[in-house]
C-alpha cells in the first residue's frame, strides 16, 4: 500500500513512492505476485488498483490531508476485505493513518509496515499501541534505536534506482545539496561551508510550505544567494542525476535524526562523496574514506570538504549500488514476510 499522494514511480517529488515502485517491481521480478494500492496513473505492470485522483497531491501538506489520506486508508481496506484470499501479506508505507486502520482491521492477514518517518515521543507512543498488531520494520538502525522498546520485525535499509546514476568522466568542482529547503537540513550551514571553503554551491529543493520553512528560505537562504550560491527549486530525471554524478561532493548539514537519506545514497551511486554531520542514519550510510566523510562541526566540516579528492569516485559508486540496490532491498522484504507469516501461524 503506497500513499496516496504520487503515482508509481513518482514524476518528480514522492520518495516514500519511488521506494514503493522500486520494491513492488523487484519483487515482481522474483517470481511475487504484487498488488499495490496506489494514486491514479501508477505503472500497471505492478498491477496498481487506483484509490486516489491524481490531483490529491495538492492537497498535501494543507489542511485537507488529514481527510484525503482517510478517505484513502477506508477505500483500500474495504478492498482489502473483499478481496482478502488473494493475498499472503499487506505492507503498509503509509505511515500512521495505515497503521491505525490496520490494526483494526477485522481478519486474519499477517501485516507490516515500514515507518519511513522520524521517531519522536509521540511516534514511540503510537507504536507502541500497533506493534503487537503490525510487524514494523525499521529502515535504519538508527531510526530503531530511536524506539528501543517497540517490537521490531527487521531493518531494512532503502534502495535507489542504480543504473539511473553514473560516474562522470570529471568533477566540476561545485558543491550540491539535495534536500527539501527547511532548517533541519541546514541549507545555511552548507552555505557557510561553500564560502569558507571558496566553492560554488547548488542548493537543489522546494521550500515546505509550512510558514517555519518560508520564513528560514526568505531570511536565512535567499538573502545569501548569489552567482556562488545558486537555487534550483526543482530537478529530476537525467538533470538531477547529472547535477549530483558532476559535483566535488554532495553537503549533508543534518540538524536532526533523519532516518535514512536518499540523495546521499544518490549522490554516492555517482561516485560523489558525501560530507556529512554523524548524525541520524548517516552513521551508517556513509563509510569514512571510502563513500564520504562525517563530521561533529562546521569546522570539521570544511576540513572534510578539503579532502574529498582523496575518495576513488568508481569505487565509491560500486559500493553505494551494492549496499542500496534494489534486489538487495527486495530480498531483505520477502525475509520478512516470510517471518512474519511464520509468525502469524506460530500465534
Amino acid at each position: 500500500m503506497a500513499p496516496p499522494w504520487f503515482p508509481l514511480p513518482p514524476r518528480g517529488y514522492g520518495g516514500i513512492e519511488a521506494v514503493v515502485h522500486l520494491l513492488g517491481t523487484q519483487l515482481r521480478e522474483m517470481g511475487h505476485r504484487v498488488t499495490t494500492f496506489a494514486a491514479e496513473g501508477s505503472d500497471p505492470r505492478l498491477r496498481a488498483v487506483s484509490m486516489a485522483p491524481d490531483d490529491w497531491s495538492e492537497d498535501l501538506g494543507t489542511s485537507t490531508q488529514a481527510v484525503r489520506e482517510a478517505t484513502y486508508e477506508v477505500r483500500v481496506n474495504q478492498e482489502l476485505k473483499e478481496r482478502r484470499h488473494e493475498f499472503d501479506v499487506v505492507h503498509l508505507h503509509t505511515e500512521f493513518p495505515g497503521m491505525a486502520c490496520a490494526s483494526l482491521l477485522g481478519f486474519d492477514l499477517p501485516r507490516l509496515a515500514t515507518v519511513h518517518g522520524g521517531i519522536s515521543e509521540e511516534v514511540v507512543t503510537f507504536l507502541e499501541e500497533v506493534d503487537e498488531e503490525i510487524d514494523l520494520i525499521a529502515i535504519s538502525k538508527a531510526q530503531r534505536k530511536q524506539a528501543p522498546n517497540v517490537r521490531w520485525l527487521a531493518v531494512v535499509h532503502n534502495a535507489i534506482r542504480v543504473d539511473d546514476f553514473a560516474v562522470e568522466d570529471g568533477k566540476d568542482g561545485y558543491l550540491v545539496q539535495l534536500a527539501r529547503i527547511t532548517p533541519d537540513k541546514g541549507q545555511h550551514i552548507a552555505i557557510e561551508v561553500a564560502e569558507r571553503v571558496g566553492m560554488p554551491l547548488v542548493l537543489a529543493g522546494k521550500v515546505d510550505r509550512d510558514a517555519k520553512s518560508r520564513r528560514y528560505f526568505t531570511e536565512l537562504i535567499e538573502p545569501r544567494l548569489s552567482g556562488k550560491v545558486r537555487w534550483i527549486e526543482d530537478v529530476r530525471g537525467e538533470e538531477r542525476a547529472k547535477l549530483l554524478g558532476r559535483a566535488a561532493a554532495l553537503l549533508f548539514p543534518i540538524q536532526w535524526e533523519e532516518p535514512f537519506g536518499l540523495a546521499m545514497v544518490e549522490a554516492m551511486a555517482s561516485g560523489t562523496p558525501v560530507v556529512a554531520f554523524g548524525r541520524g542514519a548517516a552513521r551508517e550510510l556513509v563509510e569514512p574514506g571510502v563513500t564520504g566523510y562525517l563530521a561533529r562541526s562546521v569546522d570539521e566540516l570544511v576540513e572534510r570538504v578539503r579532502q574529498v579528492g582523496e575518495i576513488d569516485p568508481e569505487r565509491c559508486a560500486e559500493r553505494a549500488r551494492d549496499r542500496f540496490s534494489p534486489r538487495r532491498m527486495a530480498a531483505r522484504y520477502a525475509r520478512a514476510y516470510r517471518n512474519s507469516l511464520k509468525n502469524a501461524l506460530a500465534g
